[in-house]
């Protein structure tokens, strides 16, 4: 059996870049508009998570997500087990909007659903209406956000007539305005990482290749007592408490990642040319991973630059303040750590993850 990687799953990062870049040059011409408000850009926010727009005394935050395919593996397992996992999905839209907002520093006031579907029968079917919505609430309460409402269309000839398109987005607030995380990296800043609780809702095309390619498909055990599909839905970890708290303790962070598409690789989100070195791993990462790499089989090296591999999100500070970040992430149920630090060589931008003697050089993610 050929390894597998996510280009063989139909997903081609380079072109979605592409246009993604394409959008921010044209985008960037509509700034002046912001005038007619008494509002400004502040510099350096395109290509960033979330867009942040400036007020005289504070920034309002705004962004839009996308849960991606994960649904799709709870419509399976649900036809095969009878098992709703809808409440789970529910989860995961808001964590993917609202994770993506934090990395402003502003924390999310409300947040709206979108949920397309190609026949509204679907939502008359058990284990999806009255689950999705629990949980989508439950993602508003664990974001401190209220849930503000949403889109419900019905898109026959555009979605599936059996499945749902799921997103979103939310506003948020930030104030004052020293606490909004701008980018300013230093030489010698730790990186504390916040482990996930698996593949959160990145990567999911891949894994459903994989599932193809298994004789029991989601139904394959994969070594903790679980079958693949279970493990696959696990929901995804929502770490607005700790920006949050972070804020509280005057702890700026300089920099933060959702480690989202592009696996590891997005530590180096910055546009500023610095080297991430990783030194410590995650002392357990969720089993899932290894049986993805194992069962692939995936390259380790596709893997980290794929998948979260154990770790969801990403902080940079000054190591002095490093233990402090620990122990408010311990306190609010986070498995935190000390994970590398931030080194400037010679004009160079990589991610180093020593352990495993892995490099990814800047030309590996152009996002802006």
């Amino acid at each position: 059996m050929s390894g597998l990687t996510y280009g063989q799953s139909g997903v081609n990062y380079d072109r979605l870049d592409a246009f993604k870049r394409a959008c921010q040059r044209a985008a960037s011409g509509t700034a002046s508009e912001l005038a007619r408000h008494g509002l400004h850009e502040p510099a350096g926010i395109r290509g960033e998570s979330a867009y942040l727009i400036e007020t005289p005394d504070e920034y309002l935050a705004h962004v839009e997500e996308g849960l991606g395919t994960k649904n799709l593996v709870a419509d399976a397992v649900l036809a095969q087990t009878g098992r709703s996992f809808y409440r789970n999905i529910g989860i995961d839209t808001v964590a993917t909007i609202v994770n993506d907002l934090i990395t402003t520093g502003a924390l999310p006031i409300s947040v709206a659903m979108h949920a397309a579907v190609g026949d509204d029968e679907w939502f008359a079917k058990p284990g999806h209406s009255d689950e999705l919505a629990d949980g989508f609430a439950h993602g508003c309460r664990e974001a401190q956000a209220v849930w503000g409402g949403g889109e419900t269309p019905t898109l026959r000839g555009i979605v599936e007539p059996s499945t749902i398109v799921l997103a979103g987005s939310a506003i948020g607030r930030l104030r004052p305005k020293s606490a909004r995380i701008v980018g300013d990296v230093h030489p010698g800043d730790a990186i504390v990482m916040l482990a996930s609780s698996g593949v959160h809702t990145n990567g999911l095309t891949l894994c459903r290749k994989l599932a193809e390619r298994l004789p029991a498909g989601y139904q394959t055990p994969i070594g903790d007592g679980r079958s693949y599909g279970e493990a696959l839905l696990d929901p995804s970890v929502i770490y607005v408490k700790l920006i949050a708290a972070l804020q509280q303790a005057n702890i700026r962070p300089h920099y933060a990642a959702h480690i989202t598409g592009h696996g590891w690789r997005k530590l180096m989100r910055l546009d500023a040319l610095f080297v991430y070195r990783i030194t410590k791993m995650p002392k357990s990462p969720p089993a899932i991973f290894q049986f993805l790499m194992d069962a692939g089989p995936i390259d380790i090296r596709e893997a980290y630059a794929t998948f979260n591999m154990g770790a969801g999100f990403a902080v940079y500070l000054p190591q002095a303040q490093a233990e402090a970040c620990l122990r408010i992430a311990t306190k609010l149920g986070y498995n935190a750590w000390i994970a590398g630090s931030v080194f400037s060589e010679n004009g160079r931008k990589a991610v180093e993850i020593e352990p495993l003697k892995i490099t990814y050089e800047a030309d590996t993610l152009q996002l802006r």
